[in-house]
């Protein structure tokens, strides 16, 4: 399994959250931008697991921190690590997950486990230039492209 599934594999979850900040700290300090605590302790917070989590979830924890219970910081926040590359919105969830590859994310593809929950990040060039240019053969400019698939991993019983 590649590096990229990290979500579906055994791992040190510890060295996979501290190379994560790293890779965020380091691209805050190239692009000078300011990973407020609050920005920080939202990413810190999703890095816990590899399983996707709504804005309220994150504001409650963020209120046993001290940071107050008031949604648009949280929201705030999120728009930050998400217009970062920090961070990734599951739309068909309603909820975020961070980005486990923030340093050479380009068109993620969000592998959702619904059986634990948990996702993976990984990317397919490919399909995602397939996606791009048949919308643009339907006059369609894309912005973004992330991709969302649902299903069972290996780790799962099920699977």
């Amino acid at each position: 399994m590649s590096k990229q599934a990290v979500a579906f594999t055994a791992h040190d979850h510890k060295q996979c959250r501290a190379g994560v900040l790293e890779a965020v700290d380091r691209a805050c300090a190239e692009r000078r931008l300011r990973l407020t605590p609050v920005r920080r302790q939202t990413l810190e917070i999703l890095l816990e697991s590899h399983v996707g989590m709504g804005a309220y979830e994150i504001l409650k924890i963020l209120s046993k921190k001290g940071f107050g219970e008031k949604p648009p910081m949280v929201y705030r926040a999120l728009g930050f690590l998400i217009d970062e590359g920090f961070v990734h919105k599951l739309q068909h969830q309603n909820s975020y997950v961070a980005c486990t590859r923030p340093s050479d994310c380009v068109n993620p593809c969000l592998l959702v486990c619904s059986s634990c929950g948990k996702v993976a990040e990984t990317s397919i060039p490919q399909v995602s230039k397939n996606i791009s240019r048949v919308a643009c053969m339907l006059g369609f400019t894309p912005s973004n492209t992330v991709m969302e698939l649902s299903g069972i991993c290996a780790m799962c019983p099920e699977g």
